[in-house]
C-alpha cells in the first residue's frame, strides 16, 4: 500500500491530481467506487451552479443597501459638531450615495435616464410602476440628483421601517411613511415626491406582463389635488427582467394576504439594459375628481409601458439590449 502511494505521488508513471485524491479519499474513507460519486457530485455542482447564481444575485441589491447605511453612518460620526448648524446636514450623504448608485446602475445596466425637462421646476409627484425591487428608483433618484442637482422623496412601505438597520438611511433620505398630511405638505414645501401606487402587491406580483395593480387605491390623486401640483408618471424599461419574483406561486400570494410582509423568493439580478422615462406631466385641475384623476394617471402610466416595453418581456432580450444605441429624447 505504501509504494501505490509513493508511485502516485512521485512514481515514474504520470498520475493526475484527480486520481490521486480519488484513491487517497478511497483509502481515507474505505468507500469503493468513490470515483463514482465524485463523478456525480461535480455534475450536480454544474447543473445547480447557474439556478445557484440566479438566486443570489439579488443579495448585490441588499449589499448595496447596507454599503449605503455604512457610509452614512461614517458620515455622521465625522460630522457630528456640524449637525447641529447645518440646515441641511444630509447634503452631502445624499451626494455620496447617489454616487454609489449611480455608478452600480451605470456599470451593471447601462442605466439611462431620458425625459427629465418633465420634471417641473417647481413640486410635482412622481407616479412609477414598481418593479421586483426599488432599485430602478434608486438609479433615477441617483441619476436626478447628480446631474440636475434635484432630490425627489419617496413614500415607502410600512415594512420598509421595520428593517434591521435602515432607520439612518431612511432619515438622510426624507424618506416618508404616506400620510396623506405628511406628503401633502412636503410637496407645499415646494417638493418633489415620488409614489408608487402599487406598493409591495406590485412588485411581488405583477410580471412580465407588466400589469398594473392598484386596486382602488386613489389616495395619492387626493394628495395631488390638494396640494394643487401635476401628476408626473414614470416607468423603467426592462425592470420586470433584472429581477423577477415567484409571485405566480399561490402559497407566496396567500402568506403575502396574510401577514403583509414580502415573503416571497427573488431570482435574477441579470445586467439587463435599463432606461427610465418621465412621461409629459397631467396638470393640476381644480374640478377633477380623485377617481378621474387615478383613472387619468393609470393611463398615462399604461402608454409609457405600451410606448417603451416589448410586452411580455423577455430577458435574453434585454441583456441585447445593452449593445444596442438609442437616441436620448432630453
Amino acid at each position: 500500500m505504501i509504494g501505490e502511494n509513493e508511485s502516485c505521488v512521485a512514481g515514474p508513471i504520470p498520475v493526475s491530481y484527480l486520481s490521486c485524491l480519488t484513491y487517497i479519499l478511497r483509502e481515507w474513507t474505505g468507500v469503493e467506487h468513490i470515483e463514482d460519486y465524485l463523478s456525480y457530485t461535480v455534475y450536480l455542482s454544474w447543473v445547480l451552479f447557474p439556478l445557484a447564481v440566479v438566486f443570489l444575485l439579488p443579495g448585490v441589491i441588499v449589499i448595496l443597501f447596507y454599503t449605503s447605511i455604512l457610509l452614512l453612518h461614517i458620515y455622521k460620526r465625522k460630522n457630528e459638531l456640524r449637525e447641529a448648524y447645518s440646515s441641511d446636514f444630509w447634503a452631502g450623504a445624499r451626494q455620496m450615495v447617489a454616487t454609489l448608485w449611480d455608478g452600480h446602475g451605470r456599470i451593471w445596466h447601462g442605466y439611462e435616464l431620458h425625459g427629465t425637462g418633465n420634471i417641473p421646476e417647481g413640486p410635482g409627484l412622481i407616479v412609477f410602476y414598481h418593479g421586483a425591487t426599488p432599485a430602478d428608483y434608486l438609479y433615477f433618484m441617483a441619476r436626478l440628483l447628480i446631474q440636475k442637482k434635484r432630490y425627489c422623496h419617496v413614500v415607502a412601505d410600512h415594512f420598509v421601517f421595520g428593517v434591521p438597520g435602515f432607520k439612518i438611511l431612511l432619515d438622510a433620505h426624507g424618506v416618508m411613511h404616506g400620510p396623506k398630511e405628511e406628503c401633502v405638505s412636503a410637496l407645499k414645501k415646494g417638493c418633489l415626491l415620488a409614489i408608487a401606487p402599487g406598493g409591495v402587491r406590485e412588485a411581488l406580483f405583477s410580471d412580465e406582463t407588466y400589469n398594473i395593480i392598484w386596486g382602488n387605491r386613489k389616495g395619492f390623486a387626493q394628495v395631488a389635488i390638494d396640494a394643487k401640483v401635476p401628476i408626473i408618471p414614470m416607468f423603467t424599461q426592462n425592470v420586470r427582467e433584472g429581477i423577477r419574483t415567484l409571485g405566480g406561486i399561490k402559497i407566496f400570494r396567500s402568506l403575502y394576504e396574510y401577514t403583509r410582509l414580502p415573503i416571497v423568493p427573488f431570482y435574477g439580478g441579470f445586467p439587463v439594459k435599463l432606461r427610465t422615462f418621465i412621461g409629459e406631466p397631467i396638470p393640476y385641475e381644480p374640478n377633477i375628481t380623485a377617481e378621474e384623476l387615478t383613472v387619468k394617471t393609470k393611463a398615462a402610466l399604461q402608454a409609457l409601458i405600451e410606448k417603451h416595453q416589448k410586452i411580455p418581456g423577455n430577458i435574453f432580450r434585454a441583456l441585447m439590449e445593452r449593445f444596442q444605441k438609442q437616441k436620448k429624447e432630453d
